[in-house]
C-alpha cells in the first residue's frame, strides 16, 4: 500500500508498506545533479555527496560511518545525471537513527574547508580510477559524442581540472540552492507504518525552510559523430547507438521491450549471434536510458581490435532485421516474461521499492503500481515494436565511440558509413 504525505514545509514523504520483512528503506532524494551544472562546476553535485559524509555539527565523519554499522544497517549514496540519492537500510526498530542521521547530513554539514582539501584528492584519485576503466569511460565518451555541448554530454564525475578549482564558496552556493525542502523528497520502504514514519520524520524535517530553485532545462539537440580515444588496452571497447525516449514517453514500455530481444541478457539476438555462435566478445550489451526529455539507446561490445568491423556489421544486421521485419511472436512473449519477472522479483528488496518511489515521483509526479507496467508491458504488439523500430533505430542517426589501441580512427568513419 502506498501513502503520500507534505510536510508544511513542501517535503512529499512516500512511503510502502511491506509487513512481511523486518528492514527499513530510507531514502533523500534531492532533484540535483551532472545535468545542472555548468563546464565550470561540472562534478560539484558528486563533490557535495561526498563531503556530506563528512562531519556535521554534531556528528564527526567516523561518527557518521559508525552509526549505522553498529546496528548493522547499511548507509550510501549515489550522484546521477538529473538527481542525487542519500540512503540507509536498517532494522525496522532502528528507523529513527537512519532518518536522523540523513537528515542531520543533508540540514547539517559543516563542509570543513580541511575536508574538502582531503575530499578533493579522492575525488582525483577516483578520477583516475574511472580513466583506468576503459569498459565505463567509454560509455561517457558516446553520451558526450551525441550530446556535444550540453550537461547531460559531460562526466556525473567531473575532470580533475574542474574539481581542483572548485572553491568553499562555490561549493556551499550550489549547496544552498538545491538542498532544501523544496527540491526534495524523503520515502520509504519496509516494515513500517504511516503514523510512525510521520512521527519520527517530522522532528528532523519540518523546521528547514526553502523553496524550489528555478531550473532552465533545454533539451540536447543530438549529433551523430564518430569518436575514437587511443588507449593501449588489449581491447577495444565499442559504443554505438542514437537518442532513446523520456521516461513518461508513452512508448518508453516498447522501447524498453525491443532493447530486451535486441540485447538485454543471455538469451538476447546479440549475445547469441556474437558472442555464443562465433565467439567475437566476451561482453555484448544494449541499455537504455531515458531523462526527463530525452533518453539515449546504446550498444556496447568489448572485443579484439581485428573484429570491429565483423561485430559492427552484426549489430546492425539485426538492428536492421527488426526495422524492416520486427521481432517473432516467441521473441516478444520472452521479453515480456523476462522484464515482468525482473520487475516482480526486484520488489522483493525494500531498497528497490524505495528507489521505485523515488525516480517515479522525481520524473513522472505520480507513483505506477507493478501491476500498471505489467500491463502496459502486455499492450505492445509485434506492429508497434515495427513501428518504433523505423522510427528511433535509424542507421544513419547513430554515433559510435570508441577506446583502444588505434593510431589512426579514420578507418571507423568509412566503417560505419559502409554499415548504415
Amino acid at each position: 500500500m502506498f501513502h503520500k504525505v507534505t510536510l508544511d514545509n513542501n517535503i512529499h514523504i512516500l512511503l510502502e508498506q511491506v509487513p512481511y520483512v523486518r528492514s527499513v528503506a530510507l531514502g533523500f532524494w534531492v532533484d540535483v545533479g551532472s545535468r545542472d551544472e555548468s563546464p565550470e562546476n561540472n562534478g560539484i553535485s558528486h563533490f557535495i555527496e561526498h563531503l556530506l559524509f563528512k562531519g556535521t555539527k554534531k556528528r564527526t565523519a567516523k561518527q557518521i560511518a559508525e552509526a549505522l554499522d553498529a546496528v548493522g544497517g547499511q548507509l550510501n549514496a549515489f550522484t546521477t545525471k538529473e538527481y542525487t540519492c542519500y540512503y540507509a537500510r536498517v532494522l525496522d526498530e532502528h528507523f529513527g537513527l537512519a532518518a536522523d542521521l540523513l537528515s542531520d547530513m543533508l540540514f547539517d554539514s559543516i563542509f570543513d574547508p580541511d575536508d574538502i582539501d582531503r575530499e578533493r584528492n579522492v575525488i582525483i584519485e577516483e578520477i583516475k580510477m574511472y580513466e583506468d576503466a576503459p569498459d565505463e569511460l567509454v560509455h561517457d565518451i558516446f553520451a558526450g559524442s551525441m550530446w556535444q555541448g550540453h550537461a547531460l554530454g559531460r562526466p556525473i564525475i567531473g575532470t580533475a581540472d574542474v574539481i581542483t578549482k572548485l572553491s568553499r564558496d562555490k561549493i556551499i552556493e550550489f549547496y544552498k540552492t538545491y538542498y532544501n525542502p523544496g527540491n526534495m523528497i524523503v520515502t520509504v520502504a519496509g516494515n513500517i507504518d504511516k503514523e510512525e514514519v510521520i512521527r519520527k520524520l517530522r522532528p528532523v524535517l519540518e523546521s528547514r525552510t526553502g523553496g524550489v530553485p528555478a531550473k532552465a532545462m533545454t533539451a540536447p539537440l543530438p549529433k551523430r559523430d564518430v569518436v575514437c580515444r587511443n588507449k593501449e588496452t588489449e581491447q577495444v571497447h565499442l559504443c554505438v547507438g542514437t537518442p532513446g525516449l523520456s521516461l513518461e514517453h508513452e512508448k518508453t514500455y516498447t522501447f524498453q521491450i525491443i532493447n530486451t530481444i535486441l540485447g538485454g541478457g543471455l538469451s538476447s539476438r546479440l549475445f547469441q549471434e556474437i558472442r555464443e555462435k562465433r565467439g567475437l566478445v566476451y561482453s555484448v550489451y544494449s541499455y537504455h536510458s531515458s531523462y526527463h526529455d530525452t533518453g539515449l539507446f546504446c550498444v556496447y561490445a568489448g572485443l579484439s581490435k581485428q573484429n570491429v568491423e565483423e561485430v559492427l556489421g552484426l549489430i546492425f544486421k539485426q538492428i536492421k532485421d527488426i526495422r524492416l521485419n520486427s521481432v517473432k511472436v516467441e521473441e516478444l512473449q520472452r521479453a515480456k516474461d523476462q522484464l515482468k519477472g525482473n520487475l516482480l522479483l526486484s520488489l522483493e528488496n525494500v531498497s528497490t521499492r524505495m528507489s521505485r518511489l523515488g525516480k517515479s515521483q522525481l520524473y513522472l509526479g505520480k507513483i505506477i503500481p507493478p501491476e500498471e507496467v505489467v500491463e502496459k508491458l502486455n499492450k505492445v504488439t509485434i506492429a508497434d515494436i515495427q513501428e518504433l523500430a523505423e522510427e528511433m533505430l535509424d542507421p544513419r542517426c547513430f554515433s559510435l565511440a570508441t577506446i583502444g589501441p588505434w593510431g589512426d580512427c579514420g578507418s571507423l568513419e568509412k566503417v560505419l558509413g559502409q554499415l548504415i
